[in-house]
């Protein structure tokens, strides 16, 4: 495993995941939107689904599947390191002086839950009977949960040339990218491996990237989504690191609206092999423009790239850059059942193989499609996994796959 991604569709080697937790149950009516959340899942049951949707990986790939949770507590036995993430996390209660005494009642598997499901001041008192909460009522959260964290897409995203650890553009999703980041840069299974394209750590005001824009094009090429959550800095400083690298030779940005569903690039288009693509097929007229950063030259050592505006559709871009292209679009086109679909994220399929692809099972018109079109289509149950309004690609971080 070297952390590196050369396709979006190689057979499926690891892969993380989330299965959700605590931090699901904190939703209500009141808080969801101030938590990222458009609705309010049922827990016991979208866990069944994440349940089905791992185990269908496995059975299915063979691949292994992390899953942060183990992994988080891994790290955590590092106590620094448990003490620094408990101390940001406390940091915007401003209870930041109880994290040593948190440390001491709190088991390291405990810590975790805090870290990922959040803790209210009424939940401390049980274990902190003299809690010294400031001014804050009991029903206030001393840690926030993080109920997005089974999207696994967004925090990080693995390149030709390494890692993004993700600069969150929301507040409350920051925390998750530091959970990643404490994790890939400590576990024993990934620190020898890290190679960092991009991270946040140490920047003053860091532009915003998150992993759910960021898909592989080819063996020469990227796109990188100019979102609601990734700004255009941030994806030229990726691009002028990877073409200095000559991992890859063509970054293409692309402008999204900036509308609810084209929050990130893969709710747009996903890859399913070398030459076949789903797609929503309101997103190829909605797309604004697109540009091409490519090297320039080298002077004193120092790579400089350039920007050109590209005068042409996404589509004709894509066409370019892929030979024999094949667009297919969700619902296989129909507006009424392809908006429908889209809701509900028909275009972000996870690939697990060439033609291999696992899909909600309510998208029933995207995925009569792409049987037709020769793709192998597994199913699985999402009732309450499409309430958080992200599909299969998204739950999903591919930690390795099988070069193509």
């Amino acid at each position: 495993m070297n952390l590196r991604l050369n396709s979006e569709y190689g057979t499926l080697r690891a892969v993380l995941m989330h299965r959700p937790g605590k931090e699901i149950d904190r939703l209500t009516p009141y808080n969801k939107e101030f938590l990222l959340f458009e609705d309010v899942p049922y827990l016991e049951a979208l866990q069944k689904e994440h349940d089905a949707f791992s185990n269908l990986i496995k059975e299915s790939t063979g691949a292994k599947v992390y899953q942060l949770r183990e992994l988080l507590i891994r790290v955590l036995y590092d106590r620094d390191l448990l003490y620094k993430l408990m101390s940001q996390a406390l940091e915007k209660s401003g209870l930041t002086h109880l994290t040593e005494i948190i440390l001491e009642r709190y088991s390291t598997a405990e810590c975790a839950g805090l870290l990922t499901g959040g803790v209210k001041i009424h939940e401390l008192k049980r274990k902190i009977p003299n809690l010294d909460a400031k001014e804050l009522m009991d029903p206030a959260f001393a840690i926030s949960p993080c109920p997005n964290l089974y999207f696994q897409r967004d925090p990080i995203a693995l390149t030709p040339g390494g890692i993004i650890f993700s600069s969150m553009k929301m507040e409350g999703r920051q925390r998750e990218a530091d959970l990643l980041r404490t994790i890939f840069q400590n576990h024993p299974d990934f620190k020898d491996h890290v190679n960092e394209v991009f991270s946040p750590a140490g920047m003053k005001n860091p532009p915003c990237i998150e992993g759910g824009d960021v898909i592989v094009l080819s063996h020469d090429a990227i796109a990188i989504g100019n979102s609601q959550r990734t700004d255009s800095k941030a994806i030229y400083e990726v691009a002028k690191t990877l073409i200095a690298q000559g991992e890859v030779k063509r970054v293409y940005e692309v402008h999204l609206p900036e509308k609810r569903n084209f929050m990130h690039l893969d709710t747009v288009f996903t890859v399913l092999d070398e030459n076949l693509m789903l797609t929503y097929p309101d997103a190829m007229q909605a797309v604004l423009q697109t540009s091409l950063y490519t090297f320039k030259d080298e002077k004193n050592g120092k790579v400089n790239i350039k920007r050109e505006v590209l005068k042409e559709s996404l589509l004709t871009v894509l066409e370019r850059e892929i030979p024999h292209l094949e667009i297919l679009q969700t619902a296989d086109g129909n507006p009424d059942y392809s908006m429908r679909e889209q809701w509900f994220d028909g275009a972000n399929v996870f690939a697990i193989g060439p033609r291999r692809v696992i899909s909600y099972n309510r998208n029933i018109h995207t995925n009569r499609a792409l049987r037709q079109m020769g793709v192998e289509v597994l199913e699985i149950p999402s009732s309450e996994l499409s309430r958080g309004l992200g599909g299969p690609r998204c739950m999903t971080m591919p930690l390795s796959r099988a070069r193509v």
